[in-house]
């Protein structure tokens, strides 16, 4: 648009005031800052709300006392305070959320995982537990919320998401969550009398308002408790005002509504249900038969009914067509039928193991119902819970039994902590209440019986085999499984939420409650999940003689009295978990930690064979296993010989070898004095950390040298010059190998260094991987990147730790197309977890990566027999693509399908065996296996991008000790499963 001149310095004038009066945009606010923020809002009346105002259907809002005209959809409630709105729009920050008026798609809020709806559930639990939290005050401030109001909006919010046919296949569990949590059932013939005899006794005794006040705006079973202690403290003042008896009244009514034995709710319930739906007949006879029994007998039967018609009613939902609201009908009576479960559980009190064995059995479907278990997950391995059909059993039956039954309760644990884990995570740093959450959501379900009745018989098997763990003098023993064997003795450490920042080192303990997807050198491990046992963290433990064990999220809580404590940890090569203080420890186990202990395990890099001359960049066609150590790391030469061996399942590849990346090191280092090289610093600097040594500089003072020099070298790696021959020849080497100009192809970068797939030494995912870089200039970047990675803290940590010359790595890197798998993983040919030298170990994760990463990934054992075994699902919310452009996406994941199918099963299997014919015989491979595989599937093709030998700790497995604390192997001998308990 043209304006006059005469208005144009008046535009002018006005644009310049409009600037400087804009307020600048605030910075977030800290962790501290939002604390304190909470911490003000506690002891306020009005807690987060400035106010109580009436909005408008037409969007605008009205003061408390002027309502909006002729509108009939109208809702008055409180409004936000500026700080409040601020931190949801700024740092999406959900405090104190009101329901009513909230877009139903930004409160679902799929984009960001829900998050919106989690940080609802979230605020509700620490309402509960922290006296109101935020809401302290604000829970008696009237007018706040409006029940009515809510549940209207809850109940069409929830239909509006059932609509959704795929939302209870794809995300049940949250669902099912978010209908306990969200008021939504509407004015039922007892909400309406607890209303209403609570308006009544404030009305008459005023003293009541700021209760009746809460039960009207945020109802909830905690109520009761509070109704008895007000008529404990009133008792006079009521019975003189006749209230006593109401007030008793109004506490049962709220113990039935929020309680009780739940049948009479589902009764409610199951009129909303139209008769012709087909789910209706079976309810309603479950409900007839169950009413005004009582008697152990009868407990059982409904437990086993009740949990039987919750599977029933979850399969029924994630497949049959209906209207929404019908919908919402059934997935509160399944609410209530596992409220129901979790009840009766206890009244059912086995006498015998194979009683013990069927109810949990049972207790497994009432966990899939719940939605802690996937239907798919329910099929492979509910089968593994049922009754046996034997009385007398071998003791490895009923171990493998336990261990099925363990693995049960951890995919049900895990659910919970993927579905929730994140936001709990981000509230903890500023409200390290927060952390109850995922326990509180464990020990309110299923789980807890089902955790507590595979406890009880791993502890009565551990009492009648003469096996079983010794964790200091926790109560739930035999719950946890050792995973790698090894010994350690330390300080006892437990890590709550994202590991991944936590700072550890070579010596103490480390318990963790979400496993680490990277880990400097610990001294032992423990972990509430296995994760995945093939991940690269995995693989370095069992290669190190790291004792490494999984133990249950209540296991977690009971250590928590130990932390701080130096404590002795040791896993057997069967399981078996050992944990004393150091105190009691006794001769034997002092002795393990003599001085000779670990140093004599420390191995020497041979580097007299290796080939510095080599300053071209080489095809991967013409690499092969001879070149491992000598021109190139063993990732190419592994690769260049797999090249040969399976020609369809590996991709092309170049390599540039170590003698480029030490052409490189003779230029001058920037920020040096003249003349001195990469390479004469990195030489200097080790020179004068081994003359500290020899000096008397402590173990930790010539550490911190080191590590301190390393990252200055490591800084002006990532600047280097990158030599015009290297350049010219990644163009030629992309159109002639890569089938395309440089530039054009999406490449992986990968470290390939000489210190690693050592023969007791495995290196794994120590040094530095690039994704999916596509441009000139990123790949170059990547180049340096790769180079630098070995001087990173941590990987100089771990060769520190177990080799005697740590400073000798030379860097290769292997450059291959990108490949972007469906679904990628690990292969080992061995069952990792029975030993059998005849079994095969895959784990998998959706997309790239995710496996060798350290993701909950979908794990089976491919036994000698051909059966195939899930031994843990994938658990992961996002998964890695890679994009052509470069680069990569994180693409969300539903749990409600597997990511192998039977087919996939069957190629990986015919693999391995393939694998175990043709390595032993391929020319410089000097293992006969197990081997560890990294490979793919795109669209059902396999692709394979490493294969080298799995090393295992041979000390570890030969120790005396450790094999001293192994359960005995007794031949002919059977449990009887009708012994009592």
């Amino acid at each position: 648009m043209c304006c006059p001149a005469a208005l144009s310095r008046f535009v002018g004038l006005f644009c310049c005031f409009l600037c400087s009066t804009i307020v600048p945009a605030q910075e977030p606010l800290t962790h501290t800052e939002i604390g304190q923020l909470i911490a003000e809002y506690r002891s306020d009346a009005r807690g987060p709300y400035k106010g109580i105002y009436w909005f408008c259907s037409d969007g605008s809002t009205r003061a408390a006392r002027d309502p909006c005209p002729d509108d009939p959809r109208a809702h008055q409630h409180a409004d936000y305070k500026p700080a409040v709105d601020r931190l949801m729009r700024n740092q999406g920050l959900y405090f104190g959320q009101i329901l009513t008026d909230t877009r139903y798609a930004s409160f679902w809020d799929a984009e960001q995982d829900h998050d919106r709806l989690k940080q609802y559930q979230l605020n509700n639990y620490l309402v509960g537990v922290d006296n109101g939290w935020i809401l302290e005050q604000a829970r008696f401030y009237r007018g706040a919320f409006q029940v009515e109001d809510e549940e209207e909006w809850g109940r069409k919010f929830l239909q509006w998401l059932l609509a959704r046919e795929e939302v209870l296949r794809t995300d049940y569990y949250l669902v099912a969550q978010a209908a306990r949590d969200i008021p939504h059932r509407g004015d039922t013939d007892l909400n309406q009398r607890i209303r209403a005899r609570s308006k009544e006794i404030a009305d008459r005794y005023p003293a009541f308002m700021d209760l009746r006040i809460k039960i009207h705006g945020r109802p909830g079973a905690e109520d009761a408790a509070a109704i008895r202690d007000f008529m404990t403290a009133h008792e006079g003042k009521l019975r003189d005002n006749n209230l006593y008896e109401s007030a008793a009244e109004l506490a049962t009514d709220i113990d039935d509504a929020y309680g009780g034995n739940g049948l009479a709710s589902i009764t409610d319930l199951l009129t909303s249900l139209p008769e012709s739906d087909t789910l209706h007949r079976r309810i309603a006879t479950f409900v007839a038969t169950q009413s005004d029994t009582t008697g152990r007998d009868h407990s059982v039967a409904r437990l086993t009914a009740a949990t039987e018609l919750s599977l029933a009613v979850r399969r029924s939902l994630a497949s049959d067509g209906r209207r929404a609201a019908h919908r919402l009908t059934l997935l509160d009576i399944n609410n209530e039928l596992g409220d129901l479960i979790f009840r009766s559980a206890g009244n059912w009190q086995p006498t015998v193991a194979r009683e013990q064995m069927e109810k949990i059995c049972y207790l497994g479907q009432a966990a899939t119902g719940a939605g802690f278990v996937e239907l798919w997950e329910h099929d492979a391995g509910g089968p593994l819970l049922a009754d046996p059909n034997y009385q007398y059993v071998w003791p490895h039956m009923l171990t493998a039994y336990l261990d099925n039954a363990r693995r049960f309760v951890e995919w049900g644990t895990a659910t919970n902590r993927a579905t929730y884990a994140d936001v709990v995570a981000r509230y903890a740093a500023f409200e390290p209440m927060a952390l109850g959450f995922l326990d509180d959501r464990i020990r309110a379900s299923v789980l807890l019986p089902l955790g507590q009745a595979v406890g009880e018989l791993g502890d009565w098997l551990a009492n009648n085999s003469e096996s079983g763990n010794a964790i200091l003098d926790i109560a739930t023993q035999a719950q946890a499984r050792g995973l790698n064997a090894g010994y350690a003795r330390g300080v006892l450490h437990l890590l709550e939420g994202t590991p991944d920042e936590v700072e550890v080192n070579n010596r103490d303990i480390f318990v963790f409650s979400r496993p680490p997807a990277d880990l400097k050198p610990v001294g032992g491990i423990l972990t509430v999940s296995e994760g995945n046992m093939v991940s690269h963290v995995q693989l370095l433990a069992r290669n190190l003689g790291i004792p490494n064990a999984v133990l249950t999220e209540q296991q977690f809580q009971e250590l928590k009295a130990y932390a701080g404590q130096e404590v002795f940890y040791a896993v057997s090569p069967s399981g078996a978990v050992i944990m004393k203080p150091v105190g009691e420890m006794n001769d034997t186990e002092r002795e393990l930690f003599a001085v000779k202990e670990r140093n004599q395990e420390r191995i020497r890099v041979p580097v007299d064979r290796i080939d510095l001359s080599t300053r071209d960049i080489l095809n991967m066609r013409s690499v092969g296993s001879e070149d491992s150590g000598v021109r190139c790391g063993p990732k190419a030469a592994n690769l260049g010989q797999l090249k040969r061996l399976f020609p369809d399942k590996v991709v092309e590849g170049l390599v540039i070898p170590f003698g480029v990346f030490r052409d490189h090191l003779d230029q001058q280092m920037p920020g040096q004095p003249a003349g001195t090289s990469y390479w004469t610093f990195l030489n200097d600097r080790f020179i004068r950390a081994r003359a500290m040594e020899q000096q008397g500089s402590s173990e930790a003072e010539v550490e911190a040298y080191t590590l301190e020099q390393l990252a200055i070298l490591r800084e002006a790696i990532t600047e280097i010059r990158i030599q015009g021959k290297l350049i010219a020849q990644l163009r030629s080497g992309f159109s002639e190998v890569l089938g395309d100009r440089f530039g054009a192809v999406p490449v992986f970068l990968r470290s390939d260094t000489n210190m690693e797939d050592l023969a007791d030494f495995t290196g794994a995912g120590l040094n530095k991987t690039v994704f999916n870089v596509v441009k000139e200039t990123a790949i170059l970047n990547g180049i340096k990147e790769v180079w630098a990675s070995p001087y990173t803290e941590r990987s100089y940590r771990w060769r520190q730790r177990y080799l005697l010359n740590p400073e000798n790595v030379f860097p290769s890197i292997l450059i291959i197309p990108s490949v972007d798998v469906d679904y990628s993983g690990v292969m080992i040919t061995k069952g990792v977890t029975t030993g059998n030298q005849d079994d095969i170990t895959v784990a998998f994760s959706r997309g790239a990566g995710g496996a060798v990463d350290g993701q909950a990934a979908e794990s089976y054992l491919l036994d000698h027999t051909g059966r195939f075994t899930l031994q843990a699902p994938a658990r992961e919310r996002l998964h890695r693509r890679l994009p052509a452009t470069g680069g990569s996406v994180m693409v969300p994941a539903a749990f409600d399908r597997p990511i192998l199918n039977q087919q996939n099963l069957v190629d990986l299997y015919q693999l391995g065996q393939r694998i175990e014919e043709v390595m032993p015989t391929a020319p410089g491979v000097s293992s006969e296996g197990p081997y560890d595989v990294e490979l793919g599937f795109q669209d059902d093709k396999i692709w394979l991008f490493q294969i080298r030998p799995f090393v295992e700790n041979s000390q570890a497995q030969r120790s005396e000790y450790l094999q001293s604390i192994s359960p005995p192997v007794r031949e002919g001998v059977y449990i009887d499963l009708a012994s009592a308990l």
